[in-house]
């Protein structure tokens, strides 16, 4: 086998031997039939070593799926692995496949296996030993052939010492196990991989590549890289795009030194990308940036903050000694403002509170809808007691 060859077909870069010792690991088990387990941090690239044990397999003609256990909703675990039976929940209008019938006679690769509820684990170790499952509403068993690789980023031993996953389970999958090393313990490669994203990226939009000197060099590599490969990707597009300009004939590369790159280097593990940017463009790209989860998320941190303004508030103007709750209503901020005597100059501030208010009933209606009316859910999701929530209910939820 040609380990280089290998690696250009599948995109990885890096010539660490524990890399390479993975690898080969991942050729080796592929002729078999086994169950593989692949651990590794979020952003070693799993799904890239799953889809080689496929195609180095008998099963490389079948079908390849993956399947993010933690994006499944919870109530529906069941449904998407093995399908269900018309009428057998709300919503099953027909009756469904599930991957299980749908992957038959090819590779099912699971990731983020640790996120399945204990039910689910002990319907999956029942296919993985005789491979038999039933469709969710239906008492008939059913037969699928097919190969399970799973992958986590977390420790599954103990996972399974807390009770959050089965020790039988554990036991079938960890048998055959690739462990991916994160980025970290792979400080040679991270040049090489620097190197790879800018030209990628550069080509794309014309632009020239972004080269360093060594010392800038071993700044990059001093980092830890939580987010491993997934971050140096993200950070290094980002410092193209800030730093470089289009490629003319007379200029095709530019060069960072170690003083020019430390300005753009994460400040704090898990930061992702540089952390200089342009305000202006970032307020003109907010309409369309973020996707549902990402404003609720933003709304969320919102709320927190506002919360924290109230509470040092109440206690340096009331001289209150215990945090209170963040005011009710658009009403109750009107009376309070009222009984302070508040200046015309001091009215910006008003509407800036009702402005988050009107964040705030944003994000509980968003939180309501997720969990189709399910106050403590969503109460639990943006972190206050269900008693607060239903204080800060928006009118069209208190008529339910």
């Amino acid at each position: 086998m040609d380990l280089q060859a290998l690696k250009n077909k599948y995109d990885i870069i890096g010539n660490d031997p524990s890399l390479n010792d993975a690898l080969e690991t991942a050729v080796k088990f592929a002729p078999t039939g086994l169950s593989v387990l692949i651990q590794g941090e979020s952003g070693v690239g799993k799904e890239s070593f799953a889809r080689i044990i496929h195609q180095f397999s008998s099963r490389k003609q079948g079908q390849f799926f993956v399947v993010n256990c933690g994006a499944l909703p919870k109530e529906l675990v069941n449904s998407e692995l093995f399908g269900h039976v018309k009428g057998s929940f709300t919503g099953a209008t027909d009756t469904r496949k599930g991957y299980f019938e749908e992957a038959d006679h090819g590779t099912l690769f699971l990731d983020e296996i640790a996120e399945l509820p204990l039910e689910s684990q002990a319907l999956l170790l029942r296919v993985l030993q005789s491979g038999e499952y039933r469709k969710v509403g239906s008492n008939k068993v059913e037969h699928t052939d097919v190969r399970i690789v799973a992958a986590t980023n977390v420790n599954l031993y103990e996972a399974v010492k807390s009770g959050k996953f089965r020790e039988d389970l554990y036991f079938r999958l960890s048998a055959a196990q690739i462990r991916i090393p994160p980025l970290r313990d792979r400080r040679g490669d991270i040049y090489l991989l620097f190197r790879k994203f800018t030209s990628d990226f550069s080509e794309v939009y014309g632009m020239c590549k972004i080269s360093l000197k060594p010392e800038a060099i071993r700044l990059l590599e001093q980092y830890r890289w939580p987010g491993n490969i997934r971050q140096l990707q993200g950070f290094t597009q980002s410092l193209t795009a800030q730093l470089s300009t289009k490629v003319t004939p007379t200029l095709q590369r530019i060069e960072l030194s170690a003083a020019e790159l430390q300005p753009f280097m994460p400040l704090e593990e898990g930061e992702p990308i540089p952390v200089l940017y342009d305000a202006g463009a970032a307020r003109q790209a907010q309409g369309s940036a973020f996707n549902a989860d990402e404003r609720q998320a933003i709304f969320k941190a919102i709320l927190d903050i506002k919360q924290e303004v109230d509470a040092l508030k109440a206690r340096m103007d009331r001289r209150e000694l215990p945090l209170p709750q963040p005011v009710s209503s658009p009403v109750e901020d009107a009376e309070w403002q009222e009984q302070e005597d508040i200046q015309p100059e001091e009215q910006p501030a008003v509407e800036h509170s009702l402005s988050v208010r009107r964040t705030e009933e944003e994000l509980i209606r968003q939180a309501l809808e997720k969990y189709h009316g399910n106050r403590k859910k969503a109460a639990e999701e943006l972190g206050m007691s269900e008693r607060t929530l239903y204080r800060k209910l928006p009118d069209e939820f208190r008529k339910k």
